[in-house]
């Protein structure tokens, strides 16, 4: 049967009312706390990160990587920071780990999965459901006579559901949601900043190895020098032979050093390799020695203002922050009514050539109220296990600026201390290099025991290898301030990945 127009009116104006209603709802405030991002930390202007003032700069030593290092406030971090020590084999190296790295990998995929979790949320909990039927049911009717009616009946519906988010905890759980996908894309920004790092510090332990290594091969040269010579004046008679025996085990204690020094280069070159992504046994690495890079003579110091910003860590803490508090307002609005609307409309016939033929119209609509009554405080027990969940995310967010102000003042520190004991090194290098060639040449003309001439190998010996560490220490703890400043991710341009970008759908603005 033709519904009349009279029917369908009231149907119509239903929809429309229960439309209006819904729109009302969803416009109500979100119950729960609205997040706010975290008070800046207050510090001295003047030394933000040291209990004191630091120097405009550092102190300078007469040799290589040994230039003093000025300090500028507020100075601009490249996104390609590693390019400050101008080393082509380096920067060809981090490009091929950033393009194979497998933790990189990992990591988009992880912002990956929370975009589309959030995309499926948001479809799923901000637009109507609408859902298609279609049913085909052999019936039998009851009548008052000798023979009953049966009948196929065949139905085609288009089915309406929608859950008022009157109470805001839709938009608080999407907010949840996109709270997870900017921690996912910190924590892409933080694994990024710590493979580039980390494989900047690992190249510069390489070339550290390869100084101390070279070292201890020329004091062995010069040691062999020494007992060839002793050698022959004992065979001449002109000694005896016990400084023979002395000046031999010496060599002999020289090249002990060196198998524990290569154990070291081989680890070293095989991390580089993972870090790159290939397999040690299949890596075509570049050699690297101290020589290769240039210590940057200006470092910056970015504000502290804006260090929190910049910092990809605390940017993925106070995102988990962001996701508590969001928690929070979910458990808040699970405490109160749930409003549903639904309905469906659909044509209904007895034979399926006449299924679309308008002879036959079903419709109906309805509202459904879900209220908590009784649940033995289950509710509210979530509820304050959310509060104290956010109170955690707090108490960790502010745990990992205080680390992070932490590294900025250990670096700035240990850069101060590096010069300063890179220019004490060269001066003890230099004149071990003098006593030991003045001995020497005693030795030579029998002026001095070869007692003396072992003192002074080994003085000279342990000033070279001290000297390489502290050339690496600067360039190390140079590569150490720029990761914990930060590392200048911000100033990368942005993929063309939806992925990458705050990309994602907004819900209706929470007010206050």
């Amino acid at each position: 049967m033709v519904p009349r127009k009279s029917d369908i009116a009231p149907a119509r104006f239903s929809f429309v009312l229960a439309a209006a209603l819904a729109t009302l709802l969803a416009g109500c405030t979100a119950v729960g706390p609205n997040f706010r991002q975290p008070e800046a930390q207050a510090v001295p202007e003047s030394h933000p990160y040291t209990p004191e003032p630091m120097p405009a700069q550092t102190a300078s030593a007469p040799v290589m990587a040994g230039a003093a290092q000025r300090f500028k406030a507020g100075e601009e971090i490249p996104a390609q920071w590693w390019r400050v020590f101008r080393s082509e084999p380096l920067d060809g190296l981090i490009r091929t780990a950033l393009a194979n790295s497998p933790t990189l990998t990992s990591a988009e995929a992880a912002l990956r999965q929370a975009q589309e979790n959030y995309n499926a949320q948001y479809g799923a909990r901000v637009f109507p459901n609408v859902g298609g039927q279609f049913n085909v049911a052999r019936e039998r009717s009851v009548q008052f006579g000798p023979t009953p009616s049966i009948f196929t009946l065949y139905n085609a519906s288009v089915a309406v559901s929608y859950t008022v988010d009157a109470f805001g905890g839709v938009r608080r759980e999407l907010e949840a949601l996109g709270a997870v996908i900017d921690y996912q894309r910190f924590q892409l920004e933080a694994a990024h900043l710590a493979l580039t790092a980390n494989l900047v510090t690992t190249v510069i332990q390489e070339a550290s190895l390869r100084a101390q290594i070279k070292a201890i091969n020329e004091v062995i040269a010069a040691q062999e020098k020494s007992l060839d010579l002793t050698r022959k004046q004992a065979e001449l008679g002109a000694i005896a032979r016990s400084p023979v025996l002395t000046l031999g085990a010496q060599v002999a204690q020289s090249r002990a050093q060196l198998p524990a020094l290569e154990k070291a280069l081989a680890q070293t070159r095989h991390q580089i390799a993972v870090y790159v992504g290939v397999l040690p046994s299949q890596a075509k690495l570049p050699e690297f020695d101290l020589e290769s890079f240039t210590l940057p003579e200006d470092l910056p110091v970015t504000l502290a203002s804006e260090f929190v910003r910049q910092r990809p860590d605390i940017r993925a803490s106070e995102a988990l922050l962001h996701q508590a508090s969001a928690q929070v307002g979910v458990a808040t609005a699970n405490l109160y009514p749930q409003i549903t609307l639904s309905g469906s409309a659909g044509p209904v016939a007895t034979s399926f050539g006449d299924l679309f033929s308008s002879k036959g119209f079903l419709w109906n609509i309805g509202a459904g109220l879900t209220a908590p009554l009784f649940n033995g405080g289950a509710l509210q027990a979530r509820r304050r296990a959310a509060v104290a969940a956010y109170e955690q995310a707090a108490a960790q967010y502010q745990s990992t600026v205080l680390v992070a102000f932490q590294n900025v003042a250990n670096a700035l520190r240990f850069l101060e201390t590096d010069a300063e004991a890179l220019r004490a090194q060269a001066e003890a290098a230099t004149l071990t290099r003098e006593s030991l060639d003045l001995i020497t040449r005693q030795f030579q003309i029998g002026a001095t025991s070869y007692l003396n001439l072992l003192d002074a190998q080994r003085s000279y010996q342990q000033s070279r290898i001290t000297l390489a560490q502290a050339q690496a220490a600067r360039f190390a703890d140079t590569a150490a301030l720029f990761q914990a400043l930060g590392g200048g991710w911000w100033n990368r341009p942005p993929k063309l990945d939806p992925a990458q970008t705050d990309a994602r759908p907004q819900p209706a603005a929470i007010k206050e």
